[in-house]
């Protein structure tokens, strides 16, 4: 069970990516209500990853990145950026959502155009780096 949570993390980690492309297009075409639900839809697969994540890396410890030369440079490079945008991303989300439920939603526009964008980075990045890991 524990082996297979990297993949599911990785295919967590699409799905977000992919809500979060559909909500921007939603909200372009001004289609609010599936925006709403493709961004609550990637807050739960977000948290879901985060669970997952934490229940493998308490089980297996940390993975060792095996790549030499250019490679190894451009992993560390995308796993230290995906790591700091991930932490930093969190309070941004809540700060969106927050707005959002309390139809502030010029100040929710602002936010957003920050927040998407990197939520959407952290997503593509944990694809990326399971890629490259496993």
């Amino acid at each position: 069970m524990i082996a297979h949570l990297p993949r599911v993390n990785a295919l967590l980690n699409l799905s977000s990516a992919l809500l979060l492309g559909l909500g921007f297009m939603w909200i372009k075409r001004r289609k609010v209500e599936l925006l709403r639900a493709c961004m609550v839809a990637a807050l739960v697969v977000s948290s879901a990853f985060l669970v997952s994540y934490l229940v493998y890396h308490a089980h297996v410890g940390h993975v060792h990145y095996q790549g030499q030369g250019l490679a190894r440079s451009l992993y560390f490079f995308i796993l230290t950026t995906h790591t700091i945008l991930a932490v930093a991303i969190v309070p941004f989300v809540f700060r969106t959502l927050y707005l959002a439920v309390k139809c502030r939603y010029e100040d929710h526009r602002r936010w957003a155009r920050w927040t998407l964008p990197i939520w959407f980075y952290v997503s593509v990045t944990g694809v990326v780096i399971y890629e490259m890991l496993y």
